[in-house]
């Protein structure tokens, strides 16, 4: 009887592993399936991704193997990376992420330094903020740790979404400095009273939900992307709320779908916003809208 051999045991190697993973979800049809388990790697072993070439002859030990093979399953699922480590860093921080909010986006992070960067907004001593729609809490836990003198109101019309601003806020120290309001845009805030309302609000036409990519179509919350029928239902009444909430002079700062930018231009114009201008994203696409509010 001729000799049987042995079967191939499975990689240890992390360069092995990192290989037959990515081919794995590629199979799966995941996109950037290498990028995505690279990323699943870095978090499962708290290494950076590009320093993970350095590692590549290091045998991986059970825990970590098992780590790294439960997150594969899910990833082959469809599920975000973003989700399946339980975090994600946004300018700097890690703050923690599921499915009760949006995932943190770099274009996001470009939103909060276009903030930063109007000197107008931070000529009083303790000037007032809001972020309308938190979600995870991103922007507002972000102005509070970079602008410690200023007041941040949080608003989302998700409790769940807030009780994870919330957490994590209390995470990085900064929830004292944070009033957190359920509701939508900016309602609950003084009249007159902002100095700047940040809004990374849902943007995405309801036909088009259908087309998302899996990952976020599946596991994102649809009421944090639905826009409705034009994507800018949900703008738009925030826009409104905005008027009430900013003092004269005030500024707003809104994230949008990069072919909006000419219908929220003329929104803001016709509520009285002047030096209405189209920021662009890392991409080079018109993604924010900015204004100043000239007052009644």
């Amino acid at each position: 009887m001729p000799d049987v051999p042995p079967p191939a045991a499975a990689p240890r190697r992390l360069g092995d592993v990192l290989a037959a993973g990515a081919a794995h979800l590629e199979r799966r049809g995941v996109e950037d399936a290498r990028l995505v388990f690279e990323w699943l790697a870095a978090g499962c072993l708290d290494c950076p991704r590009l320093e993970l070439h350095r590692q590549y002859g290091r045998e991986l030990g059970d825990g970590e193997l098992e780590a790294l093979r439960d997150g594969l399953r899910r990833l082959a699922r469809g599920e975000p990376v973003q989700y399946v480590l339980g975090w994600w860093e946004f300018r700097g921080h890690r703050l923690k992420v599921d499915g009760r909010a949006l995932i943190p986006r770099p274009e996001t992070e470009r939103l909060v330094q276009l903030a930063l960067d109007e000197p107008a907004v931070w000529t009083s001593p303790h000037p007032m903020v809001a972020d309308a729609g938190t979600g995870s809490g991103c922007i507002a836990v972000s102005l509070a740790l970079e602008r410690p003198a200023a007041q941040i109101v949080a608003s989302d019309p998700s409790r769940e979404a807030l009780d994870l601003a919330r957490a994590n806020a209390d995470a990085l120290g900064v929830a004292p400095r944070i009033r957190f309001v359920c509701g939508p845009g900016c309602g609950g805030i003084e009249t007159a009273s902002c100095d700047a309302v940040l809004a990374n609000l849902p943007y995405i036409p309801t036909s088009a939900l259908a087309s998302l990519p899996r990952h976020v179509r599946e596991y994102e919350p649809r009421e944090a992307l639905d826009g409705g029928p034009d994507g800018l239902a949900v703008i738009r009444d925030a826009a409104r709320d905005a008027v009430m909430a900013l003092r004269p002079g005030g500024r707003i700062f809104l994230e949008i779908g990069a072919d909006q930018a000419t219908a929220v231009r003329a929104l803001l114009t016709g509520l009285g916003f002047a030096d209405v201008r189209e920021e662009l994203d890392l991409a080079g696409l018109p993604r924010f809208v900015c204004g100043r509010f000239s007052g009644p």
